[in-house]
């Protein structure tokens, strides 16, 4: 009986603490993009009012460029994070 190679291998333990770990990094990058974006642009921005940043309030800030720049700093971290991973799993691409 011959393997066909575009079946997908069983699930071992090693992938699910792979996907475990993913998982965790993902919910972790989308919760400090919502505490950044939705947190401190619109429910704290009344306490970040009396801080001033280039002319503007520290809230209105976050809403505008903050969040956007926050989230690529995330996809960054995610990507350097998941390169990491895939080495110590041994499924990189080399």
């Amino acid at each position: 009986m011959v393997d066909n190679p575009n079946e997908a291998p069983a699930a071992t333990g090693d992938d699910s603490v792979y996907w475990k770990t993913n998982i965790r990094i993902i919910m972790a990058c989308l919760a400090i993009w919502a505490l950044v974006s939705f947190g401190f642009g619109i429910v704290l921005r009344p306490m970040l009012s009396g801080i001033g940043v280039g002319g503007t309030d520290l809230g209105f800030w976050f809403a505008q460029q903050g969040s956007i720049l926050c989230f690529l700093a995330l996809i960054f971290f995610y990507a350097w994070r998941m390169n990491k991973l895939d080495k110590q799993y041994g499924v990189d691409e080399e």
